[in-house]
């Protein structure tokens, strides 16, 4: 067990198992745990109903909660999981516990305080988002090879800017880089047919709980 407090608190909107349906571990069948609360608004936010509600819970009824799942994949999202302070010491205490976890934050607040053995995936906020200036840029000295980087793409403009910042920061030498097409802003097929014209070293990403799914809170 961890040193930290399994009494701490944190609000959580909702626990649940599915199918992972982004990043490189897609497909893997997965526990997600969704905190409440983010401090941005993206305009393509599909996780609304996390900024509020959700119920109170300790970090050792969280993990009882996950446990009878029996799987080795965590991935801690929210809404903005960084913005309760107690985070950190649950993603701690999942990593003692032997899972392998992943951190799906908006790379607004600092990711120096996550444990190294979680795995990043760090939402880089594109100009069409309507949140760009959150993007907190000294995230990026904190990233290595286990990491990943995500651009939620909007339109032709956010992958020029995109594909800009690639180049500049030399951010495909650092992780793996994955472009995502905002769904119902930016055809699929236009995405991968710039990809493959420029040659860029990114995965195509599809959000493959929605393909199989739809639009449903808590797959």
């Amino acid at each position: 067990m961890s040193i930290h407090d399994a009494g701490a608190l944190l609000r959580i909107s909702e626990i649940f198992y599915s199918l992972q349906g982004e990043t490189s571990r897609v497909g893997l069948p997965t526990v997600f745990i969704r905190l409440t609360g983010c401090p941005l608004r993206c305009q393509y936010c599909d996780t609304a109903y996390a900024f509020t509600g959700g119920q109170n819970k300790t970090l050792g009824s969280i993990l009882d909660e996950v446990k009878p799942y029996n799987t080795r994949y965590i991935t801690v999202t929210g809404g903005e999981p960084l913005a309760q302070k107690k985070c950190g010491d649950l993603l701690t205490m999942l990593c003692d516990a032997g899972y392998q976890v992943s951190l799906e934050t908006s790379g607004a607040l600092d990711v120096s305080v996550v444990d190294t053995r979680v795995i990043k995936v760090l939402d880089i906020k594109t100009p069409a988002s309507g949140e760009v200036e959150k993007n907190l840029w000294g995230n990026l000295e904190f990233l290595n090879e286990n990491d990943e980087v995500k651009f939620v793409l909007c339109d032709e403009g956010d992958y020029r800017w995109a594909t800009q910042l690639l180049r500049e920061r030399n951010l495909s030498a650092k992780c793996t880089i994955l472009f995502s097409p905002s769904q119902g802003q930016l055809l699929p097929s236009d995405l991968a047919d710039w990809i493959l014209r420029d040659r860029l070293a990114v995965r195509l990403q599809l959000q493959m709980h929605k393909i199989l799914w739809g639009n449903v809170a808590g797959r």
